[in-house]
């Protein structure tokens, strides 16, 4: 047996159960847990501790990358480019399961550590194309340039960084100034790449004003530029009232508002 004979109408019981497999790394990335969780949650009844061994069983890379599952995603990824061109599967397997999962997240359906197992199994995905494009001296059409920063006096990154693999996952070519960065590091790596949209990133309330200086200086120096800005502490109002052109919620909606700004 791999569990005591328990009763599967018991919510505690069960509960326990799926979070014991995943804690002993049975439940392969907490994929069942997260299952049982979402169903909790919508029916008010524990889910089936089934639920991650089906999720796993991936055959496809955009079924490894929907699952988090990176080692899959690289593995069916080199077997796809024995036979597939690199384009095909950018556009047939990795863009459709970012879109899914991106779509999930936005509709409260997924919850951030999936988001974030996606974005790397993607990440993976899109590391191995790229080694074999420039072994065949081709390069990954970039569909433009974007500035990430954490604002002045701000150390936290996380959110950044999550938006930098979503952006670089979609195409684009980041920019990443890192943490703590003063607002004329901003501007001066603006005119230098020749940057016109930029997205600032702040977690604490004690940095928003760093963040409002950073907008103030880059709309006086570069007027048509355009700022995005997210963090914990921000709203939509807020972001207006400090002068951004545009306030994001999450990753997903960073890279919608920068595919608008590109087309």
């Amino acid at each position: 047996l791999s569990a005591a004979i328990i009763n599967p109408s018991s919510a505690i019981i069960m509960n326990s159960f799926n979070a014991y497999l995943a804690l002993s790394g049975q439940d392969t990335s907490c994929l069942g847990y997260i299952g049982s969780a979402r169903q909790i949650g919508e029916i008010g009844a524990p889910g089936s501790s089934n639920v991650g061994a089906a999720m796993t069983d991936s055959q496809t890379v955009k079924d490894a990358i929907i699952k988090g599952l990176t080692s899959k995603a690289t593995e069916y990824t080199a077997k796809g480019l024995e036979t597939r061109d690199s384009l095909d599967i950018i556009d047939n397997e990795i863009m459709p399961a970012l879109n899914q999962v991106g779509d999930g997240f936005a509709n409260g359906k997924i919850f951030l550590p999936q988001l974030l197992m996606s974005a790397e199994a993607a990440k993976a995905s899109f590391d191995i194309i790229k080694k074999h494009m420039a072994s065949n001296g081709k390069k990954q059409e970039k569909k433009g340039r974007i500035i990430l920063a954490t604002v002045k006096g701000d150390v936290h990154d996380i959110g950044k960084n999550i938006v930098k693999v979503m952006l670089e996952n979609y195409g684009f070519e980041v920019i990443d100034l890192g943490k703590d960065v003063p607002p004329e590091a901003v501007l001066n790596a603006a005119k230098e790449n020749a940057v016109q949209i930029i997205g600032l990133s702040a977690l604490m309330t004690t940095t928003v004003s760093s963040m409002e200086e950073t907008i103030a200086l880059l709309k006086a120096e570069i007027p048509h530029c355009f700022v995005m800005v997210g963090g914990a502490v921000l709203n939509p109002e807020y972001a207006e009232m400090i002068g951004a052109d545009k306030y994001c919620a999450d990753a997903m909606e960073t890279v919608r508002c920068a595919e608008q700004y590109y087309l």
